[in-house]
Parts: C-alpha cells; sequence; structure tokens
C-alpha cells in the first residue's frame, strides 16, 4: 500500500507538526494536520482544532485557495468517508481536483477503517499509506487504544521519594517535587481527556486538578468514591465537568443533590471495577485517562493490568517510614508477575528526575 516519494517525508513531518497544535482540544476526535503541495511548495495548511468543526484536509484545501488540482494532499490519518459532526472529508478532496493523497495511517475507527482510501482510489486518486507511520501513531496513541482494545487509553502519574514513598505516615506529601516537575505535570493534564483521583485525594489536598492555563480545556473530572465522602465544596466540584464513580452504598440524597448540580454520578453494585469503570467512561466517549492517584487508586490499575503509559517523578529526598504512604493495591507475588513498562526517556527537571515509561506490548 505504501508508495513514497522523495520528499513524503517532510511533508508528512508539516502535518505532523500541525497536528500537535490540536492537543487536549479535539476529543474525542484525534489530532490531524494537513498541508497541500503543488510543484514542490506548501500551498494550503490546516489542523483539526476542535471536535464539531472542520476537519484538517478542508481546512488545508481552504486555505490553499487557488487552483488545486493535481496537487498532493498530506495527513497523518485517513481521510474519513463518513457523515458525521461535519461531511466527509474524502468528497472535498475528490472535488477539489487532487491528484494524490499521502497518509500514515488507517483511521482505526470501525466508521472510517479504509473507506476512506478505498474510496479515494475508487475516484481515481493515488493513495500511499504509511509514511511516518510510527510517528502518527505515537502522536494519537490515545485515539488508537480507544479503537482498537475498546477502552481509554490510560496513563499513570505519580511523584515520589528515593525511597518510593508518595506521602509520609501522615499522609503529607506538600511537596515531594519542586515547582518546575508540578509544572510539567500540569502541562501534561492538558493532554489528557480526563483526569481520575481518588476521594482521599480530594478530602486530603483538596485539588483544583486544571490546566490552569488560558485557552486550554480542563480534563473532565473522573472521583472514585465508594461512599461519597467527596465534599460538596471540593475544587474539584467547581463546575459540572465532573463524573464520579460510587457504589450502591451511596446515600441517595447525596447522590440526586450532585445530579442537580449537572455532575453524573456512576452508580456501582458492590465495588467499583477498574474494568467497568473504564467500559463506562468509554461510552461516554473519553478516549484517555490521566491517573494521577492516589495510592490505593494507582494500585488498584497497576493490579488490572491496565496502564499505557506512566509519568514517574522522583525527588533527591529520603522519607522512610514503614508507615508512608506509597502505591497500594495486592500486588503481585513474584517480580515476574509485575507489569513491565519499557522506559522511553528519562530526564531531569530542577533536581527532580522524570521517567517516561511505556506499556511494553
Amino acid at each position: 500500500m505504501k508508495n513514497s516519494f522523495i520528499g513524503d517525508e517532510k511533508f508528512i513531518d508539516e502535518a505532523l507538526r500541525l497536528a500537535v497544535k490540536g492537543i487536549g482540544q479535539t476529543n474525542p476526535n484525534p489530532m490531524v494536520g494537513s498541508v497541500i503541495v503543488k510543484n514542490g511548495k506548501i500551498i494550503g495548511r490546516g489542523y483539526h482544532k476542535r471536535a464539531g468543526t472542520a476537519h484538517a484536509e478542508v481546512l488545508a484545501l481552504r486555505d490553499a485557495g487557488a487552483d488545486v488540482s493535481g496537487a498532493t494532499l498530506y495527513t497523518n490519518l485517513e481521510p474519513c468517508a463518513h457523515f458525521g459532526k461535519t461531511p466527509p472529508c474524502v468528497e472535498s478532496i475528490i472535488n477539489a481536483g487532487i491528484k494524490r493523497v499521502v497518509c500514515s495511517a488507517i483511521d482505526p475507527n470501525p466508521k472510517v477503517q479504509g473507506k476512506g482510501v478505498a474510496r479515494l482510489k475508487k475516484s481515481g486518486i493515488s493513495v500511499s499509506v504509511g509514511t511516518e507511520k510510527e510517528a502518527a501513531h505515537a502522536l494519537n496513541e490515545s485515539f488508537f487504544v480507544f479503537h482498537e482494545k475498546k477502552r481509554p487509553f490510560v496513563a499513570l502519574k505519580f511523584a515520589m521519594s528515593l525511597d518510593g514513598k508518595l506521602a509520609t505516615r501522615t499522609g503529607d506529601s506538600k511537596w515531594i517535587t519542586g515547582e518546575k516537575a508540578r509544572a510539567f505535570a500540569r502541562e501534561l493534564r492538558g493532554a489528557y481527556q480526563a483526569i481520575l483521583v481518588g476521594v482521599n485525594t480530594v478530602i486530603r489536598d483538596n485539588p483544583h486538578l486544571g490546566v490552569r492555563a488560558k485557552g486550554r480545556r480542563d480534563p473532565v473530572r473522573v472521583i472514585v468514591d465508594s461512599h461519597l465522602r467527596i465534599p460538596l465544596r471540593a475544587n474539584v466540584l467547581r463546575d459540572s465537568n465532573v463524573i464520579i464513580a460510587t457504589t450502591s452504598s451511596a446515600p441517595k440524597k447525596r447522590i440526586e443533590e450532585l445530579e442537580k448540580r449537572g455532575i453524573r454520578v456512576l452508580v456501582f453494585k458492590a465495588r467499583i471495577s477498574i474494568p467497568k469503570l473504564l467500559a463506562e467512561l468509554r461510552k461516554a466517549e473519553i478516549i484517555s485517562v490521566f491517573v494521577e492517584g492516589g495510592g490505593e487508586i494507582l494500585g488498584s490499575f497497576i493490579d488490572a493490568k491496565i496502564v499505557d503509559k506512566a509519568y514517574i517523578f522522583c525527588a533527591p529526598v529520603l522519607v522512610g517510614g514503614k508507615d508512608a504512604h506509597s502505591i497500594g493495591g495486592k500486588g503481585v507475588q513474584k517480580i515476574a508477575q509485575g507489569l513491565r513498562l519499557k522506559t522511553e526517556s528519562v530526564s531531569t527537571l530542577g533536581d527532580d528526575i522524570i521517567v517516561i515509561a511505556d506499556r511494553l506490548t
């Protein structure tokens, strides 16, 4: 299927660079960039800005303005061929007289998957698939996992001391890492559609859980709270952009009060199962979840072996104490049973070390 020409990588790289501009804004859609090239020069650029608005290919065609017949369109994901919130991109491409389309990857969404390429080929347009495929997958890793594994992409984030403690024996954790590392962690939130914590974190720290950046969307705040102990004046309940997972043992009056405020409450039976919770979040079209803790919540995802990425912040401090807080859950009996990750990068911010690791597939 791949039929690359000299220069294809260069123009796909530009499409990828444009696509990144939509980070955190396009959910549940993927980040897509597109460029139109004629006679070796870029004459049009576009990227998908927000779900429900025009797609990258259409914006690139608009930007080109002049006659694009005979030109090549580059995009990091297969153009859509179905009617959603916007018309199919392939029809705009065909009608514009584009001669060739180069895309990095087939769209994993069953509504699109291969149909866009097939429609373009049927119309006589030459199509090349696979240029910078790995980079395209990495950019939209959440989107691919959501459609291929039928669940949201899960990233864990935690800060710990050199001896593996998340907090002291009294629960104090402010601050294990320095300001630079904490600022980077806030930036990471903006890349994910939802952020998840347990109610103990809310009660103890009263976190904001927002991006705190002008013009950037805050993620959906997902709170795991089996008995609905969450304070109604908690910072995370400042608006209705919240989902609370609880159980049938929670007070019905509290559920009704939260729902009156527009907050969605998911009620499970005896316990909150991580796979079942993720299944509900998938129904809500949440493609990615950033899990920030606390220790028991982190442990529950590790026990369930549902981890796609981990951001581990390690500070040069020793906490000590057998009763100090660390990652909870049941854990494994043998090291060989542990969830093995692949280290993608190790860097420093100030005195802190940041390890980013992906799950081995």
